[in-house]
């Protein structure tokens, strides 16, 4: 990961997310990190003060595996802001997380051609790493096809 090199369709200059407590594990662990209630069990996503199912407000991150299916996708071919026109067309996942069964997470799919995008695709997660904004660096979870991680040996 590097912050010199941006692997995304998003410009160098775009605003980031405000990385907060509430969020500050998916932002900055390098892994799928979703909040569990401490009350209920239920985890949830995206990062919430509150739990959906019963209310409680206290919340312990948990990790689960950076793999899914693409469940839903869209594939961009007009920019919205004249800075992502070299970007296009590119696509973004809506990803079934095999580790939370009943999330999704938005993201975009690197090194696909667009007409090669299809449901039920086994992607992985990997992490733009962008320069830090209160000390620490800004892990931005993107998406790729599990078919094209390096082969280890």
């Amino acid at each position: 990961m590097s912050g010199q090199h941006r692997l995304g369709p998003l410009p160098d200059d775009w605003t980031l997310p405000a990385v907060e407590a509430v969020n500050r594990a998916w932002f900055t662990s390098g892994a799928i990190t979703l909040q569990q209630c401490a009350g209920c069990g239920t985890l949830q996503h995206p990062p919430e003060e509150i739990c959906h199912v019963c209310g409680a407000m206290t919340f312990s991150p948990r990790a689960v595996a950076p793999t899914g299916i693409v469940h839903s996708y869209t594939v961009v071919h007009h920019s919205v802001h004249p800075s992502l026109d070299r970007a296009v067309p590119y696509a973004v996942v809506l990803v079934a997380l095999d580790g939370a069964p009943g999330l999704r997470v938005v993201g975009n799919l690197l090194g696909v051609p667009v007409d090669e995008v299809a449901i039920g695709l086994p992607v992985v997660a990997t992490w733009e790493e962008l320069p830090p904004t209160d000390g620490e660096p800004l892990l931005l979870p993107q998406w790729q096809r599990q078919d094209q991680l390096p082969q280890q040996t």
